[in-house]
């Protein structure tokens, strides 16, 4: 009984080596390509924290910008050949990923500095100055 769970377990670690790289790839890709596409159509949950992080560019021009960035991220990441430029476009995007954490602590983290607040980030009332 205990080799045939360790034939299973071989199994499985062999499929999990063999494509699940590709699948996390692939699942990336579509968040990319999801989250990308709400910021130029004005659907994306994120649209004050980003406008309120980027206070010094003008949010109606900004928005379909990073939501085209993403995108394309998205796009590079199905597209093997084009992984290396995915990972660029993602290096250089992701500093301004953690800019609310820095400019916005009171949106980010209901305690600071581990109690992250992911109500707080999408929290519309919290964002509207009183």
């Amino acid at each position: 009984m205990r080799e045939w769970a360790n034939n299973i377990d071989r199994q499985i670690a062999r499929w999990m080596d063999k494509y699940c790289q590709f699948l996390m790839r692939i699942s990336l890709a579509l968040i990319f390509i999801w989250f990308g596409a709400l910021k130029p159509l004005g659907l994306s949950p994120e649209e004050e924290l980003i406008k309120r992080t980027v206070y010094w560019l003008p949010p109606q021009a900004f928005l379909p910008v990073l939501g085209c960035w993403e995108f394309a991220i998205g796009v590079c990441l199905l597209y093997r050949p084009w992984l290396r430029i995915a990972l660029l476009l993602l290096l250089i995007e992701l500093p301004g990923t953690f800019l609310p954490l820095i400019l916005l602590p009171d949106i980010c983290f209901a305690k600071i500095p581990f109690g992250l607040s992911i109500e707080g980030q999408y929290d519309y009332q919290k964002l509207i100055p009183d």
